[in-house]
């Protein structure tokens, strides 16, 4: 798949809506859903391995998976919570 410069805003735009919904709606479990979906928009050279990327472009889509599967956690766990 070629890497586009439409897939790198499809990308941020993603992003930077997840993290409206995380720091000014406080909808935890909608900006994982749209954390989750920018990764589907790999904003790097995507003809190039995750194996042979480096350590930093791995870093940063590695902590946004666990950040995805965090705020999923936390709204599961405060929808236990309220009942």
């Amino acid at each position: 798949m070629k890497n586009t410069a439409f897939s790198k805003y499809l990308y941020i735009g993603f992003v930077v809506f997840g993290l409206y919904l995380l720091l000014v709606k406080k909808e935890l479990s909608e900006a994982a859903i749209y954390f989750g979906i920018a990764l589907a928009f790999d904003p790097f050279n995507q003809e190039i391995s995750f194996n042979n990327r480096p350590t930093w472009q791995k870093l940063v889509l590695i902590i946004q998976v666990v950040l995805v599967f965090s705020l999923f956690g936390i709204s599961w766990f405060k929808d236990i919570k309220t009942g």
